[in-house]
């Protein structure tokens, strides 16, 4: 876990970025990410499979052993555990770790905290080595509370959590206060158009998630350039040729 721990910087956070099958995580380490985290969105949505349901388990499973063997480190997004069973959270997080992950992000948002509080402990037991990043849903699902936020986040950091996640959370007030009492670095989701990842750095904030955002602008130009073609407009430009594209993901 020591190296990718050693990314997560208050001030210098680490910009990860969020694949969702070989290619795009082929294609970020290329472009020079050290590490790569899965989008949970991007992997069910790729398969045909609802996002935030737990139906994505296999397909995760196996996405993280073929992204594993890439020239980098891989985090992965594993929703809530797939199961409420520490045990059986444990077993999974023990399969990723022998398939080369580094860490997991687990969230609250179909599960009470408290459940959650006992799946990072069951990781922790088993698997101490494997960053655990522990998302609270507070702001992404909820009302917005820091109160509640604050709450969760340290109850997580008690129970083993080497990070916390807080998708949603804008303010800058609202950062600097859960970067300055949660003993514990700070992963925030790159919202575009509300912050700058040098805003963020300024606050604190020791990781930074692109979450869907590639994922979804990939659909978006997939379709616009299919739509450029049909109605004879330019294409895009900038998209790379067929020998520069299997080099760039090492085929």
């Amino acid at each position: 876990m020591t190296a990718f721990a050693d990314l997560h910087r208050p001030g210098a956070p680490l910009l990860l970025p969020n694949a969702w099958d070989h290619a795009s995580a082929a294609a970020l380490f290329d472009a020079g990410f050290p590490a790569v985290g899965t989008t949970s969105l991007g992997v069910a949505a790729a398969h045909g499979l609802p996002d935030a349901t737990g139906a994505a388990r296999a397909e995760t499973i196996a996405l993280t052993k073929l992204i594993a063997k890439l020239p980098g480190m891989v985090t992965v997004d594993i929703e809530s555990g797939f199961s409420a069973d520490p045990a059986e959270v444990a077993d999974l997080a023990a399969q990723l770790s022998d398939a080369g992950a580094v860490g997991v992000n687990l969230e609250d948002a179909m599960i009470d905290p408290q459940v959650l509080c006992g799946l990072i402990e069951a990781i922790k037991r088993r698997v101490p080595g494997l960053f655990v990043n522990a998302r609270t849903d507070t702001y992404w699902l909820g009302d917005s509370s820091l109160e509640e936020t604050l709450v969760r986040t340290e109850a997580y950091v008690d129970s083993g959590a080497d990070g916390v996640f807080v998708p949603g959370m804008a303010k800058p007030e609202e950062i600097a206060t859960v970067v300055e009492q949660v003993n514990a670095p700070l992963n925030l989701l790159f919202l575009p158009g509300k912050h700058t990842v040098t805003e963020l750095a300024g606050l604190g904030v020791s990781r930074i998630s692109t979450g869907s955002l590639l994922f979804r602008a990939a659909v978006h130009a997939t379709v616009a350039t299919a739509l450029a073609v049909r109605d004879e407009h330019p294409v895009p430009p900038g998209i790379p040729g067929y020998d520069e594209t299997v080099n760039m993901l090492g085929l």
